[in-house]
């Protein structure tokens, strides 16, 4: 079998040691890995298969020799390192934001639109968490009909925003618990016992730039560039997974006994749809897997044909590590 040298730029970070993890754990054709990062953590030891690899440095000679660049770096690491990875004939498959609506770059969530991946110019980006559960969980009701308008309520997990994020929750529970005053560092008010309705800085006519990812990625992912997406993200006091709400209408009615059978059989997803009997997705069932979990189907009461869905995923697995892995698998079929 061919393998392959394969880089994560980010590598001692939540998505970074994901993305490790992944690659050993989907028997990824991996040759050599190296995992830059920091000069704070170069020299550092991690396993992989059972070996230790050496933390190195990320510079731009550092991608000499590489095939593929799994990115797990905030915008401005990966915009600097882009064109050295390029130049070194690499592909660069990037978590962050930086290239997402970029024109020549496409934006991929395997499940639903892999065939992208044969465009790309040296970058692919991978999409926002809870666009690419999102996404994944109603691409087959796309499929059925195309998607026309989009109503949607995330409950996105501490831990998207990083390690800070659990530490934060869990802090204050412990404080407060003990009749101390949560302390406020990584949110902008207390996350313990509370919700956030604010993910991200004013983008919008008010709505922030966490909520309009799901529209303007969407339209790219979907190839749809009239959809229109109204969404309201809330940061909630679970630890791992994000959760959506999304309310959908179509070119014509889609009815719920079909998407329910369109959603049972898409790639990607679970059906956990039984009411009466308490079976619907929830964090809890759907941290630390790749699968997104869909229930609650059901019509959307304020237009005859539209349909109504609640949806769960991990979003640092399959909305983050995950999604880039299989868009490196991707690439090794091509």
């Amino acid at each position: 079998m061919k393998t392959y040298t394969v880089a994560i730029l980010g590598a001692t970070g939540a998505v970074g040691q994901e993305m490790r993890k992944l690659l050993e754990e989907r028997n990824f054709p991996v040759g050599t890995l190296k995992l830059l990062a920091s000069a704070r953590s170069a020299g550092k030891e991690v396993m992989f298969r059972g070996t230790p690899v050496v933390i190195e440095e990320a510079r731009e000679e550092a991608f000499q020799g590489v095939d593929i660049v799994l990115g797990a770096a905030e915008n401005e690491i990966a915009m600097q390192f882009a064109p050295a990875i390029k130049a070194a004939g690499a592909v660069f498959v990037d978590n962050s934001s930086a290239f997402r609506l970029d024109p020549d770059v496409p934006l991929v969530v395997p499940e639903v639109n892999g065939e992208d991946v044969q465009k790309h110019k040296g970058i692919i980006a991978n999409p926002n968490c809870s666009t690419i559960i999102t996404l994944t969980a109603v691409a087959a009701l796309n499929r059925i009909s195309p998607i026309q308008t989009m109503v949607a309520s995330t409950y996105q997990a501490v831990s998207g925003a990083g390690v800070a994020g659990i530490s934060e929750l869990h802090q204050q529970v412990s404080d407060l618990e003990a009749g101390k005053e949560a302390q406020i560092k990584t949110f902008a008010h207390q996350i313990a016992f509370n919700l956030i309705p604010q993910i991200g800085g004013e983008q919008f006519e008010g709505y922030t730039s966490e909520e309009m990812k799901l529209q303007n990625e969407g339209r790219k992912i979907l190839h749809l560039p009239e959809m229109q997406v109204s969404c309201t993200c809330v940061r909630v006091p679970v630890v791992r997974s994000h959760s959506i709400s999304a309310t959908m209408t179509f070119q014509t009615p889609v009815t719920v006994e079909q998407a329910k059978a369109a959603i049972a059989a898409a790639p990607g997803c679970k059906l956990v749809d039984d009411l009466k009997q308490n079976q619907y997705p929830m964090p809890l069932d759907t941290s630390d897997q790749d699968l997104v979990w869909v229930g609650r189907i059901r019509p959307d009461l304020t237009n005859p044909g539209g349909i109504t869905l609640w949806c769960c995923g991990d979003q640092v697995r399959k909305g983050a590590a995950t999604n880039a892995v299989q868009i490196a698998e991707l690439l090794i079929q091509n």
